[in-house]
C-alpha cells in the first residue's frame, strides 16, 4: 500500500464519517454539498469516491456495520463478566456514534441475517448468560433485553452526536441505567 492508497483510504473514511454525521442530523435527504463541507472536501471529490447518493448510502451502511462489528468484537464481551460485558458493549457501540444512529435508522436496507450474526447474536449471548447466572432479570427475554439496551444506546448516541455529553459518559449512563433496571430482584 503506497502513499496514494493511504490518502485514498483516509479521504474515503473522512467522507463516510462526515456522511454519517450529516445524515444523522439532517436525514438522508441532506445534500452531497453538506457531506462534502463536513468532510472538508469538494463536491467533486465526494463523487470521485462515490458515483452517486445511492453508492454513498450503500457504502455508509456497510462501513457502519463493519465498524460496529469490529468494535464489538474487540470489546470481547464474551470473556467479561456480564456487567463488564454490558459496559464494554456500550462503550464500543456508542463509540461509533452517528454510524450507530444511521444504521439503526436505515436498518431496513441492510441484510437482516448479517446484522443478526455480527451484532445481535453476541449481545443476546451476553444477555442469555446474564439471565442464566442471575445477573439479569429472568422475567425478560434476551430479545426484550436487547431492545431495551438498544434503546438506551440510541439515546446515548443522540446525546453524543448533539454534543450534550462525551461518548464515554453517555456509554456509562446507558450501561448503568440498563444494569440497574435489568438487575435481578433481590430477596430479603
Amino acid at each position: 500500500m503506497g502513499p496514494r492508497s493511504s490518502l485514498r483510504d483516509r479521504t474515503s473514511t473522512a467522507i463516510l464519517d462526515a456522511a454519517a454525521l450529516v445524515f444523522f442530523r439532517e436525514g438522508t435527504g441532506a445534500s452531497i454539498d453538506d457531506v462534502a463541507d463536513a468532510a472538508g472536501v469538494g463536491r467533486a471529490t465526494v463523487y470521485r469516491y462515490f458515483a452517486n447518493r445511492d453508492a454513498l448510502l450503500h457504502a455508509l451502511l456497510e462501513d457502519a456495520l463493519d465498524d460496529m462489528a469490529i468494535r464489538l468484537g474487540e470489546a470481547e464481551i464474551d470473556l467479561a463478566t456480564v456487567p463488564e460485558g454490558v459496559a464494554r458493549a456500550a462503550r464500543a457501540l456508542v463509540g461509533t456514534s452517528s454510524k450507530y444512529a444511521f444504521l439503526a435508522h436505515e436498518a431496513k436496507h441492510v441484510e437482516p441475517d448479517e446484522v443478526e450474526e455480527r451484532l445481535a447474536a453476541p449481545l443476546r449471548a451476553l444477555f442469555r448468560r446474564g439471565i442464566a447466572d442471575g445477573t439479569l432479570r429472568g422475567d425478560l427475554s434476551e430479545e426484550e433485553l436487547g431492545r431495551l439496551f438498544g434503546g438506551l444506546l440510541q439515546a446515548a448516541v443522540q446525546m453524543t452526536a448533539h454534543g450534550d455529553v462525551g461518548a464515554e459518559r453517555a456509554a456509562a449512563m446507558a450501561s448503568s441505567v440498563f444494569l440497574d433496571g435489568a438487575a435481578a430482584a433481590t430477596t430479603g
